[in-house]
């Protein structure tokens, strides 16, 4: 069983953080995020440290120990540094560019494809072939990216498509005479 709900969360300098029952707020140059926990946790603070303990020992609080205290960290880091992933785009005439608040995309199909950024979410395209998304929620930069990458998943022949920076595509090998 994991132990990462018996360590704390360290609060950098420079972000505040208010505790008010089950509320976490936290602000930080990045912004101001809220985290509202189930009642089988309790936060408390001490210093610069948070620490997330179970109420109870019943299965429920113990399995939101370790939940809770991944998504206090979370939202701590986001606040502070923020989260980011970049896209790779792969394919002849492939490409991808930001104009306001939509991302416009040609991917190979008889029309373009316009993507309105959500709030809280900032995408940029270095070149036509890369988009990076961050933002300081977690699950909602990771949400924005696969939406992306659903819109042309890597193909296993050739490898054209929108994938991950990193992600190994597995290849297959095509027809043979």
């Amino acid at each position: 069983m994991s132990r990462i709900g018996m360590s704390p969360v360290e609060v950098p300098s420079g972000t505040e953080i208010t505790i008010d029952g089950n509320t976490l707020r936290a602000k930080g140059r990045l912004g101001q995020r809220e985290l509202t926990v189930v009642p089988e946790v309790a936060l408390s603070r001490e210093d610069n440290l948070i620490w997330v303990k179970p109420r109870g020992e019943t299965v429920r609080a113990r399995t939101m120990w370790g939940t809770t205290r991944t998504l206090v960290s979370n939202l701590v880091t986001g606040v502070t540094e923020g989260f980011e992933k970049k896209l790779e785009i792969s394919g002849v005439g492939y490409r991808a560019s930001v104009q306001g608040r939509t991302l416009n995309l040609q991917l190979g199909y008889s029309h373009d494809i316009h993507y309105p950024i959500p709030e809280g979410i900032e995408i940029k395209c270095e070149t036509q072939t890369s988009i990076a998304v961050s933002g300081a929620d977690k699950q909602m930069v990771g949400q924005v990216a696969a939406e992306i990458r659903g819109f042309r998943k890597p193909e296993p022949y050739k490898g054209k498509g929108i994938r991950y920076a990193g992600e190994h595509i597995l290849r297959k090998e095509g027809k043979k005479k």
